[in-house]
């Protein structure tokens, strides 16, 4: 059972029994509810941690776990009806809604329930994360002199200077002093765009795309105009079109195993990509999201397209978190001219800066051997996992198109049948046979060519719930079938 499940039922079980205690009364030692539910003492420890959240217990340091006393009464409920016209009385004149609709990243954020297979997921199971060596690294940097104080605002020198080293190469065409430490590759991007484009401007997205980057354009009151990718990524020519009808200055794109197709943007369009974009006085944001996540057949991988620009076209986006875990939020913006400082000053705005303690222990883990191992560990096991859900789909799900099998990434995209029953109804009915996937509706800025599954083989514990996840699949499958 994985430790998340164990929690949650541990502290229903224990909710359940609250009330044979008085208020209070004190809870059974977390030595006897060891023994006796026969979980481990991290797990009873996080189930107390979690009714204390709750307002259910009270802990006491050396005492141990009581019954809290009874709330009072909760006061009148007020009248906030008058926020809708708050929120929205000045909304006329928007060219893009200021609401929020964070649906499409929450599908791969959201925990599913006790015994669904987790075909969603947008992060590394745990059994994948390099756990040991985080804590490793996050106790050695607690430990460095000055760790707890203020860190340069750009971040630590010697951590861009190693994320320099990544994005350009060891030749240095990028420097320390063109990177700036950011709390994640989401906080990278939301940086980039409100840096790039006031409110109301287009900027020209991928299509399909990431669907968090979606939602960070339009919260910032962007509109995001799709340009279709096929196997060789963007389309050059109709990027070019793209520009030119819409005067954008922006366009996001993910040339290195593009989220959701896998998609590597081919040699011959990636100097096309540049000079089309230089040529309309526009900035590309590249978000290198993948890089890390290699599968072991892939062979050599293209270098960023920010080592490749002298001109400052690109603007660079990576992150550890991919990589590590979801709690290592230590990303990177890369960019050069003037444009670094809107960038600087903008990350300054919102969040002064990424926390030194942070920022040490993404120094401590990736100047580690126990980073490299951990690098081929999963480049092996993804390439494992990839080929282990490919043949099970291949075998019991043949008619969902798989066009292009991505040699780094944790995805595939599935092409649905015409006449299917539609995404929503597919996604439901995976959901009532326990499994959890992504429809592809959120992928699109504008209305989709066809319909389309996600299915992520990283956060599944192993190959035994791969296969049975596919297996639940078809389960799904056959009652949208027979109902279309």
């Amino acid at each position: 059972m994985q430790e998340r499940s164990s929690v949650g039922e541990l502290a229903n079980q224990l909710r359940r029994e609250l009330d044979r205690y008085s208020p209070g009364g004190k809870l059974p030692s977390s030595r006897a509810l060891v023994e006796r539910f026969r979980v481990s003492p991290v797990t009873v420890s996080r189930a107390l941690a979690q009714l204390t959240a709750e307002g259910l217990v009270v802990t006491r340091p050396g005492a141990g776990a009581f019954r809290a006393q009874p709330h009072a009464a909760a006061g009148d409920i007020g009248d906030t009806s008058w926020q809708e016209i708050a929120l929205s009385a000045d909304g006329a004149a928007d060219l893009v809604p200021r609401s929020v609709d964070a649906s499409g990243v929450l599908v791969s954020l959201a925990a599913p329930s006790p015994g669904v297979i987790e075909f969603n997921g947008g992060y590394l199971h745990p059994s994948l994360q390099p756990e040991r060596a985080m804590a490793a690294a996050l106790s050695r940097a607690g430990r460095r002199p000055g760790a707890w104080g203020r860190p340069p605002m750009e971040g630590l020198a010697e951590l861009r200077e190693w994320f320099a080293r990544s994005i350009g190469g060891p030749g240095g065409s990028v420097t320390a002093a063109e990177v700036l430490v950011t709390a994640g590759g989401q906080s990278a991007l939301t940086t980039a765009l409100r840096a790039l484009a006031p409110p109301g401007a287009p900027v020209l997205v991928e299509s399909p795309t990431y669907p968090g980057m979606l939602a960070i354009a339009r919260a910032a009151g962007l509109r995001p105009v799709p340009v279709p990718v096929d196997a060789d990524g963007v389309k050059p020519a109709l990027l070019a079109g793209a520009f030119r009808a819409t005067g954008a200055r922006v366009f996001v794109c993910q040339p290195l195993f593009q989220n959701p197709t896998g998609a590597v943007l081919a040699p011959e369009r990636r100097g096309e990509v540049l000079r089309i974009a230089r040529e309309a006085g526009a900035f590309v944001v590249e978000d290198d999201f993948a890089r890390w996540l290699v599968h072991e057949d892939a062979g050599p991988l293209p270098r960023p397209l920010a080592a490749e620009d002298p001109d400052g076209v690109v603007v660079h986006v990576c992150s550890l978190t991919k990589a590590a875990s979801p709690s290592f939020r230590v990303g990177a913006l890369a960019a050069r001219g003037p444009v670094l400082e809107r960038l600087r000053a903008i990350q300054v705005v919102d969040t002064f800066f990424v926390p030194r303690p942070l920022q040490e222990a993404a120094l401590e883990l990736v100047g580690s051997p126990a980073w490299h191992r951990h690098l081929r560990t999963i480049s092996k096991e993804l390439k494992s996992r990839r080929d282990t859900v490919t043949a099970a789909l291949r075998l019991d799900l043949p008619e969902l198109a798989l066009p292009h099998i991505p040699p780094g990434g944790y995805h595939l995209w599935l092409r649905l049948p015409d006449g299917a029953g539609g995404e929503a109804a597919l996604t439901a009915a995976a959901l009532r046979a326990g499994v959890a996937i992504t429809p592809g509706r959120p992928y699109f800025s504008a209305e989709p060519p066809a319909a389309h599954i996600r299915l992520s083989f990283a956060a599944v514990a192993g190959a035994g719930e791969l296969t049975e996840g596919v297996r639940r699949l078809r389960t799904a499958c056959d009652e949208v079938l027979r109902t279309a």
